[in-house]
């Protein structure tokens, strides 16, 4: 087993932090999308918001496992990132049909990209 070298530990950081931001700014943005869908609306609407619920779940709970300071499984969070990413692409996707909600699925698309990155690190 090698030691990663200064500048690959602070690579790895730097990415994970990354990584964590962009998930409470997707938690954030997604929460906000959701409350603004009417919960009485049509099917369509009905499915937004849950995605937008679910989607702010997932990306807090992301968020949180990359600010615990502990040694964690490596393969733990590659699933948690891949299923964070995967939550936020399907709900760029839901976003991009309703008006109004275009910097949601920019700040979804951002966060699946951060998750890809840190993912990267991993490998």
């Amino acid at each position: 087993m090698t030691t990663p070298t200064s500048q690959q530990l602070y690579r790895f950081l730097e990415d994970r932090f990354a990584c964590a931001q962009a998930c409470t700014e997707c938690a954030r943005a997604c929460a906000v999308r959701a409350s603004l869908t009417d919960p009485d609306g049509t099917e369509c609407h009905e499915r937004v918001r849950r995605l937008g619920i679910m989607c702010a779940e997932v990306c807090d709970a992301t968020c949180r496992v990359l600010g615990e300071e502990c040694r964690q499984d490596e393969g733990e969070i590659r699933v948690r990132l891949e299923w964070c990413r995967s939550v936020c692409l399907e709900c760029a996707r839901a976003f991009d049909a309703q008006p109004g909600a275009e910097s949601a699925a920019a700040t979804c698309r951002t966060c699946a990209d951060a998750c890809s990155e840190f993912l990267r690190t991993l490998a």
